[in-house]
């Protein structure tokens, strides 16, 4: 039986401005108080009166709208997020989930850095492996409000963003996605990679890998899905210096 793996088919990504509504939602000041309590983090009360920052929610809910068909299931949607959404009283991955045809298994990944959406998509990939998820989805979110003061430089985007990756079974091998720790020079080991794939592989450099920094965390992601998908074979690379961690996915 010939090979059937899952991988992007196609993407779509927009960046929004303006703000959310449930930036003023009262619970937000709670949900963030309690959060940095424990670790003596200052608060940014001025972003909390001012209403700063947008939900995840209300930013993917129509790109998936958009790109799924009301005859296209899907069996699975992962939320992978780096800074925190503006929304802390209910799940936004279950939210969205209803913005899907199929009502689909769904869940968040975060606290993974830069790594979060590669964390999300090996993940869609292993449920592929166990036969019961031919079409998943990948919203990838940021947003530019930090309502505390972090206790490290950080990098926010200059606008918020978020991207849907929609993953589905086809003929040959699934995505390979690599995670591997990296304090060396993660652009030798990106270049040493490319090298060793198909001549003419179009790569797509994150952060940390000498590419752009305005999105951080949707920025390769807006790339691929705004013209690079049609030219595979793709690596994307992204690297986080908070972590040491180097994330890589290459389609074939």
């Amino acid at each position: 039986m010939a090979t059937r793996g899952l991988r992007i088919t196609r993407a779509r990504a927009r960046r929004f401005d303006g703000r959310s509504e449930l930036s003023l939602d009262p619970d937000l000041r709670v949900f963030v108080t309690d959060l940095t309590r424990p670790y003596g983090l200052p608060v940014r009360e001025d972003l909390l009166r001012a209403g700063v920052g947008h939900s995840y929610e209300e930013m993917a809910a129509g790109l998936l709208r958009e790109e799924l068909a009301d005859d296209e299931p899907v069996d699975l949607l992962i939320l992978a997020f780096d800074s925190p959404d503006v929304r802390p009283g209910a799940p936004s991955s279950l939210a969205l989930s209803r913005s899907c045809p199929g009502s689909p298994l769904a869940f968040a990944v975060c606290d993974q850095g830069l790594g979060a959406a590669f964390t999300a998509l090996r993940l869609a990939a292993e449920y592929h492996r166990t036969g019961f998820c031919r079409r998943a989805v990948v919203v990838v979110a940021e947003q530019t409000a930090l309502h505390y003061a972090p206790g490290a430089p950080v990098r926010l985007p200059e606008r918020h963003g978020a991207v849907v990756l929609v993953c589905e079974e086809a003929p040959g091998e699934s995505m390979d996605i690599r995670q591997m720790p990296c304090t060396d020079d993660p652009e030798k080991e990106v270049r040493m990679l490319a090298e060793s794939l198909e001549p003419g592989t179009v790569l797509v450099r994150g952060p940390g890998v000498g590419g752009p920094t305005a999105q951080p965390f949707t920025g390769v992601w807006a790339e691929l899905a705004e013209g690079l998908l049609q030219r595979t074979p793709v690596l994307v690379a992204s690297f986080d210096r908070r972590l040491d961690v180097l994330n890589t996915l290459a389609l074939p």
